[in-house]
């Protein structure tokens, strides 16, 4: 396929002649869903350039240069749609997804991931669109089919990034204006008809629309077919003598592994002997022994004296607290991040290496596979970018810590110390891959790590198989979510964690008797939550 980008230019421009030198000009005078639409089905199975730009007329024309430049790195969508007036949309989103990362919009002004796409100002490779389609039927307007695009292609393993410097001097837009309707659209293609129901009745509880706007639009949507997933996106195989990252020899940088260990040895002996065969030795490895003095065995680090380890005694446990200890003290470009419990393949430090250097990334996470909970969820079985960072098996780019500082002490005994790092590395900007490929086995030790602090009393899977077990939001969670969410966005987390409380594995009368528990339980389950919001 050719280099050439050809420019699908929206709007009515009196312009007599456009100029664009990478490629062809196509003019679509009307900017609907169904002429956009329509021109990508009768245009794309004949097109020889390898992306197009679609770029509305009242932007003026675009950064060749610029374009020719985004061309050159990884990637497969860029967009301007956050400086132009996506942000947040479709704001009924936060009934079904209301505390997922991507959810949380990086700054207008910030090259970083987003899914919430402008095709105003948007770069896409022509794959893409051969593979993952384009708009959707049935939407109202091109901002609602371009954020259902969005978010179908960001599930589904496209990697997007917001690019403000593409949509040239433009001032930032104000925020676009959906009808209700694409809104609920756009929960219907994506979520399902379960969390269409949902959407419309809590729309309705809360006021966020009337109820004559709430009860037509679930009619209009509700006529529609829901289009298929598509499968996850296969990205395009590295052609000869183009470079897809910043090194090519990945193997080349420094790793400190960063292991913190609480009266684990007998795991933490076969962690070690593991990382005796790793295929790119690390230039250190960085234990720190929160291990009680009267437990502690200091002599057991003596048979492993072939390898570069540092071992940092900590009399005070906490997982935060042990891990900036070893940030701190870390030498290396790179710092693995993988729990004393894991069991790890020889190849790993290079397969993360090599991951963050196909996609010049800062974050590369993997895959935990957990003794005994069976095969991962879908999402996380391929290549995408990443919305979680498991501390149990993510590689970084030891400098992204200058922007998102460490991990937060307010979590040194509670849950979601890594997702709330990962989180401000995501909103800095940085490039997070998720490889299912990169794979550890988790093996969930019976003692030690936040077990000890009583953190982790009763797990979803738990939740899921027992009748009386209720997986309810810590305080650390939903102090994690006040952070970073709107209010709006807090308490739909809250609605949907006491929902999930009525959720279980098995059959019919299983599942009858977990509603009736959970409605009996239900007074106390609001009582507990709203305790925990209060203390959070």
């Amino acid at each position: 396929m050719s280099e050439t980008v050809d420019l699908i230019h929206l709007g009515d421009d009196h312009r007599a002649v456009i100029t664009w030198p990478s490629g062809n000009v196509w003019p679509v005078k009307e900017t609907t869903p169904r002429a956009v639409q329509a021109f990508i089905r009768e245009k794309l199975p004949h097109t020889q350039a390898r992306a197009w730009l679609f770029w509305h007329s009242d932007l003026g024309m675009p950064d060749e240069a610029l374009v020719t430049s985004l061309l050159s790195q990884p990637g497969n969508v860029w967009h301007a749609g956050l400086r132009l007036g996506m942000a947040g949309l479709p704001g009924a989103i936060d009934f079904v997804s209301p505390g997922w990362m991507l959810n949380r919009d990086p700054g207008p002004g910030i090259e970083a991931t987003s899914w919430r796409v402008s095709l105003h100002a948007c770069l896409i490779l022509t794959d893409v669109l051969r593979q993952m389609g384009g708009l959707g039927e049935g939407f109202r307007t091109l901002a609602g089919a371009s954020l259902e695009m969005g978010h179908r292609y960001i599930t589904r393993g496209v990697f997007m990034r917001h690019v403000p410097a593409l949509a040239g001097d433009a001032p930032p837009a104000p925020s676009c204006e959906l009808p209700f309707e694409d809104e609920l659209r756009f929960i219907y293609y994506r979520f399902g008809r379960k969390w269409l129901v949902w959407t419309w009745a809590r729309a309705l509880m809360t006021g966020y629309v009337s109820p004559g706007t709430v009860i037509r639009a679930l009619g209009a949507v509700m006529r529609s077919e829901r289009p298929a997933n598509p499968t996850p996106y296969r990205q395009p195989e590295k052609e000869p003598g183009r470079s897809t990252g910043a090194d090519d020899d990945p193997r080349s940088a420094r790793v400190s592994v960063l292991i913190p260990t609480l009266d684990r040895y007998p795991y933490l002996r076969t962690l070690l002997d593991q990382m005796r065969a790793q295929s790119v030795p690390p230039l250190e490895i960085l234990v720190i022994d929160q291990t009680e003095a009267e437990r502690r065995d200091e002599a057991f680090y003596e048979v492993f004296e072939d390898l570069p380890l540092r071992v940092i005694f900590r009399d005070k446990p906490g997982q935060c607290s042990s891990r900036n200890a070893g940030l701190l003290a870390a030498r290396g470009d790179c710092v693995l991040f993988i729990d004393d419990d894991d069991e790890v393949p020889p190849d790993l430090i290079e397969a993360h290496l090599e991951n963050l250097s196909m996609f010049e990334g800062q974050v590369s996470s993997g895959a935990a596979h957990e003794v005994g909970a069976g095969p991962l969820p879908e999402p996380f079985t391929y290549l995408r970018a990443s919305d979680v960072f498991p501390t149990n098996n993510t590689l970084i780019q030891r400098g992204v810590l200058g922007e998102s500082g460490l991990f937060d002490l307010a979590y040194d005994h509670a849950a979601r110390a890594d997702q709330d790092l990962g989180m401000r590395i995501y909103l800095s900007g940085a490039v997070m891959v998720y490889n299912p490929d990169i794979a550890v086995l988790h093996h969930h030790a019976p003692r030690g790590g936040l077990r000890s602090h009583k953190a982790r009393v009763i797990t979803y899977a738990s939740s899921r198989r027992r009748l009386t077990h209720r997986h309810l939001p810590s305080v650390s969670e939903i102090y994690l979510l006040k952070r970073y969410f709107t209010e709006r966005q807090v308490r739909e987390s809250l609605w949907l964690r006491a929902l999930g409380t009525f959720s279980v594995r098995g059959g019919v009368v299983k599942k009858l008797l977990k509603v009736l528990v959970s409605l009996f339980l239900l007074p106390d389950t609001w009582w507990q939550i709203r305790q925990r919001s209060r203390e959070a």
